[in-house]
């Protein structure tokens, strides 16, 4: 799929969550600035979170409540090389029956991610567009 602008990419987030399934993990993989927490907000708002999605880079996770219980939990593992104890977190995540789980940057966890999770990937174009693979 290709994205154009980052209006495209909070659109295809939103789209996306139309398809969602409680639980669900993601992992999103492309470089800083590919857009991953773009989508993210996207995936947010067509979820009907009505908390305002950041990158969850300094503080690893955040968790946005949405509609009947269920959550969206955010990681951003990019300056935790070695998770610990966030790895106990992670993990509860991913087994929260109520919870769509978003990884950013999951290399140090991969040992925990589950293998039917969806891994979405977000490579920049010559022209400066995405190009988005699953």
């Amino acid at each position: 799929m290709k994205i154009n602008s980052e209006q495209e990419m909070l659109d295809f987030g939103k789209e996306f969550a139309k398809k969602v399934e409680f639980p669900m993990v993601i992992e999103l993989i492309g470089d800083v600035g590919a857009g991953k927490t773009t989508f993210t907000r996207g995936l947010a708002e067509g979820l009907n979170t009505k908390e305002q999605v950041t990158s969850p880079s300094f503080t690893i996770s955040k968790s946005y409540a949405l509609t009947n219980n269920k959550k969206l939990i955010h990681y951003d593992f990019y300056r935790l090389p070695d998770p610990g104890l966030m790895s106990e977190e992670l993990n509860e995540s991913i087994n929260d029956q109520d919870a769509i789980t978003v990884i950013e940057w999951g290399e140090s966890v991969a040992g925990i991610l589950p293998e039917d999770r969806i891994i979405m990937k977000i490579e920049y174009t010559e022209n400066g567009n995405r190009i988005i693979t699953f």
